[in-house]
């Protein structure tokens, strides 16, 4: 056999045992984290009718989804880029009587068509929490600490949480530093280019304080409120400081006013999760409206892959009991009811160390190998 025909497509990988057993510890304390703050798990499928992903959710890329053809139906499936859109979904159809605020979590895996220069990956791990029907600074406060405890479960160090104001020029550009609508585009362009020239040219001089009022929150919301916005920024500051205030020492916070990749469906608030030793970003969240209904909603989305090849060389092997061929059926059962992880021999001739056992049954007894 030609060992090209095994090669797997480009930004795929198989996990083996070590690196899967790391995944699946992540996964589940991630949801046991969740859980333990009130958030029930919801579990969409793999895939779905195309136009009702894209409907429930702006700045959803339905190009970058793998997308076929319904044999039963004759309509177009997608397979899921991200599961956000299924719980809007869950929240809109099944779950639309259930009292508000309505807590859910999910993970499962999603898939893109390609990926980036920075990350190649085309399939992810997805966890996440979303709070529907409240999109305010307590619901936000709320998302942002149960996503930091997320992280800590699954073993991130030295977290830190960097906010933003996704709809910041929209709204000042409508009220306070008015701007044509084709100016808007060139504007939020250059501030997240952060030129200062080109923002002048673009006709956005008036923005240019914006570009000054980021780093450590305190600093930059001390930034923020001194640009004479006609109080328009005056609640999203007070919002702000609630939300640091709800997670202060729990993780470094920063602000960028004007940062947008990654929001391209949040409204009013962002935020973006790094840990220390992992490369890039773990996971954004925000507030966001559920697209077909207009509800309001807060939530959180986390990519724990760059984690988990992080903590994988070092995840712990399990201990694991070897039952010789002729061993009692009844010890074995009541030992693994009592969490023994155990492996049976196939011949008289196996080794217990090669099969990776630390410990024998000899007769009754669990002697240590």
């Amino acid at each position: 056999m030609d060992p090209a025909d095994d090669l797997l497509p480009e930004g795929l990988e198989d996990r083996l045992p070590q690196s899967a057993a790391a995944a699946t510890r992540i996964e589940n304390a991630a949801l046991a984290a969740m859980d333990a703050h009130g958030y029930d798990r919801v579990r969409p499928p793999l895939v779905e009718f195309e136009k009702s992903m894209a409907k429930r959710m702006d700045g959803l890329l339905t190009r970058n989804m793998f997308r076929f053809v319904d044999p039963r139906s004759l309509r177009m499936l997608a397979l899921r880029s991200d599961m956000t859109v299924q719980v809007g979904r869950i929240a809109a159809t099944g779950l639309a009587a259930v009292p508000r605020p309505l807590r859910l979590c999910y993970a499962g895996l999603v898939a893109r068509m390609t990926g980036d220069m920075l990350d190649p990956r085309r399939e992810n791990l997805q966890l996440g929490a979303e709070l529907i029907g409240s999109d305010g600074a307590n619901a936000a406060a709320e998302i942002v600490e149960l996503a930091i405890a997320t992280l800590e479960a699954a073993g991130a160090r030295g977290i830190s949480v960097d906010f933003t104001l996704p709809d910041l020029v929209d709204t000042l550009a409508a009220q306070e530093f008015p701007l044509d609508a084709g100016q808007v585009a060139a504007v939020r362009r250059e501030l997240d280019a952060k030129d200062a020239g080109a923002l002048v040219a673009a006709g956005g001089e008036a923005y240019l304080p914006l570009l000054y009022a980021s780093g450590p929150v305190e600093d930059a919301l001390a930034k923020l409120a001194t640009i004479d916005a006609g109080g328009v920024l005056a609640s999203r500051i007070d919002a702000l400081r609630q939300i640091a205030a709800r997670v202060d020492g729990r993780a470094r916070l920063t602000l960028d006013p004007t940062e947008r990749h990654g929001f391209e469906y949040q409204s009013w608030f962002g935020f973006t999760l790094y840990a220390d030793g992992v490369r890039g970003a773990l996971g954004r969240g925000g507030t966001y409206t559920i697209g077909g209904t207009e509800e309001p909603a807060t939530g959180f989305s986390l990519y724990p892959e760059r984690l988990i090849d992080i903590v994988s060389s070092d995840e712990p092997g399990r201990p694991a009991l070897f039952l010789p061929i002729t061993h009692d059926r009844d010890t074995a059962r009541r030992l693994r009811a009592e969490g023994w992880r155990t492996v049976g021999a196939l011949t008289e001739s196996d080794d217990p160390a090669k099969l990776g056992c630390t410990h024998r049954l000899v007769g009754d007894a669990v002697e240590a190998i």
